[in-house]
């Protein structure tokens, strides 16, 4: 392999809870809950799946967000509508809380890297392996990276919103192989979205999951791909 693309939440980087994510949000705004009211907020936010990268919805998305759900990541207004959305559905002491909440996920705080993340990525480069992030995402993540370490070893970041394409669309990986000069057939794709992630086996590029777990829970989950390019 000449190159591996790297997905972002749930591969790279996990977010945080949604517990930590409400509890941060009101401790900036200057307000409190009482702590069953914060923790069923925190329950119905994260059933709601309002949280971007976090926990999938255990519910169906409200019918009036169908559509811009759909294309949420094609847009960075668009990924704003559908998650700011989903959260208003969960009352809060102070409905500028649920900008504030989008405003909080997309802070490095809001991010951990998965513990292997970095050995893996600098292993790649010492390689001289090309490294992409390609992401279904509403914003620009390149500060996470940097903020953690990370971005030493990116070369090129093809984000959906900055293309108005989102995964599967094969034309988001192609851009993503384009810009490392590399030919599809030589670049392992790697996420933890079977669909999203696997559409890059369109164009020709293999294709390695791993699993969505917390940090905690997933201490080597990246580290095959070393293996697997050889």
């Amino acid at each position: 392999m000449a190159a591996v693309l790297f997905d972002f939440s749930g591969t790279l980087f996990r977010i945080e809870s949604s517990e930590s994510w409400l509890r941060a949000v009101l401790a900036q705004s200057g307000l409190s809950l009482p702590e069953p009211e914060l923790l069923r907020a925190a329950q119905a936010l994260e059933d709601m799946g309002a949280l971007p990268g976090g926990a999938p919805a255990a519910q169906p998305v409200p019918g009036d967000l169908g559509s811009v759900w759909e294309i949420r990541d094609k847009s960075a207004e668009l990924h704003r509508a559908a998650y700011t959305g989903l959260a208003r559905r969960v009352p809060l002491p102070d409905p500028a809380l649920h900008d504030a909440l989008y405003e909080r996920h997309m802070t490095p705080a809001a991010w951990t890297p998965y513990p292997d993340a970095v050995e893996v990525l600098r292993t790649l480069r010492e390689r001289g392996i090309g490294v992409g992030v390609v992401s279904n995402i509403g914003w620009d993540l390149r500060p996470v990276f940097r903020e953690h370490g990370l971005d030493a070893y990116v070369d090129t970041y093809v984000l959906s919103y900055e293309h108005g394409i989102q995964k599967p669309d094969p034309r988001l990986f192609e851009t993503a192989c384009t810009a490392l000069g590399v030919a599809p057939r030589d670049v392992l794709m790697v996420g933890d979205d079977r669909r999203a992630d696997g559409g890059a086996a369109a164009l020709g590029c293999g294709v390695h999951f791993v699993d969505h777990l917390p940090v905690a829970q997933r201490p080597d989950g990246l580290r095959p791909v070393l293996d697997l390019v050889g």
